[in-house]
């Protein structure tokens, strides 16, 4: 009789055991242990049930993966008195769409999976010598840009094209890239065509490309320009941003003024600037 009562008493201690469900998790427990986990892995949590779905939402699992900057950005893109108004997740999600400022030549965004701050700035925002003498320069639209439309050069014995910018990035290392392309792209007959009568002195001397920053971060490189009709990046230089807050100026170019020769046929789409880490990606950006 004993045995009998025993295995009664297992039993019903097994049916309990077993009514326990993901439903019994307390939702602070699913919220810390999301903190641990990328965004993507969190939204696929968010449709296990109703608790995990609310768990995903609270704004100090969101905060834990938006950048140190994200209230700089979200003046920057929104203006001032948005961000009372959104939860986190919102402002997450808002700051992973391409977002355009000054005047529509940046934008700015969040890479999806880690986060981290991406730039791209149009070649509208460059100081480029001679870009308002249609002899030499001219703006041509193209559905190849982000922004519509590409800096042209036709020929010219003096190239040298500035950009500047003032900006408040995360802690961590950056790389810059200009996007070029040799060649004039454009359609027919539904076909990409790239026309490459204009290219020609890219291969006498080498471009040289340079970085400074306000902190007193330089970098001086220098490459031949090849690959016509086809767009590349190519690396301009690396900075890091070492302050948590606080905007770091950053101003970089490219230049062959070698007047011994005229240069033409550059396509300038514009400059990336992303996490080092991120390198691999600017074929997607």
């Amino acid at each position: 009789m004993g045995a009998s009562i025993s295995t009664n008493d297992d039993h019903e201690g097994y049916l309990s055991y077993s009514k326990t469900c993901l439903d019994d998790i307390p939702e602070s427990c699913i919220s810390s242990m999301m903190m641990r986990l990328d965004p993507q892995e969190i939204c696929k949590l968010a449709r296990v049930n109703k608790t995990f779905h609310r768990a995903s939402s609270d704004d100090y699992v969101w905060e834990s993966k938006l950048p140190q900057s994200y209230k700089f950005l979200v003046n920057k893109i929104l203006g001032e008195g948005k961000l009372c108004s959104m939860t986190k997740k919102e402002i997450y999600a808002k700051l992973c769409q391409p977002n355009f400022f000054d005047g529509g030549t940046k934008e700015v965004w969040l890479d999806r999976s880690s986060g981290q701050v991406c730039l791209f700035i149009s070649s509208k925002s460059f100081k480029i010598t001679g870009i308002d003498d249609r002899r030499y320069w001219n703006y041509i639209s193209t559905e190849e840009s982000r922004f519509k439309s590409v800096a042209y050069l036709q020929q010219m014995w003096w190239v040298e094209v500035l950009g500047e910018l003032e900006f408040e990035f995360p802690k961590g290392n950056y790389s810059i890239f200009f996007k070029l392309q040799l060649g004039k792209t454009s359609k027919r007959l539904g076909r990409r065509v790239c026309n490459l009568e204009q290219v020609h002195g890219w291969d006498i001397k080498p471009v040289r490309f340079q970085l400074s920053t306000s902190d007193g971060q330089n970098s001086l490189s220098q490459c031949y320009m090849n690959g016509p009709g086809e767009w590349a990046y190519y690396h301009v230089g690396d900075f890091a941003s070492e302050k948590a807050n606080g905007p770091i100026n950053i101003k970089f170019s490219l230049a062959q003024i070698d007047c011994t020769h005229t240069k033409g046929g550059l396509c300038i789409d514009g400059a990336v600037i992303c996490p080092k880490e991120l390198a691999y990606k600017l074929k997607q950006f």
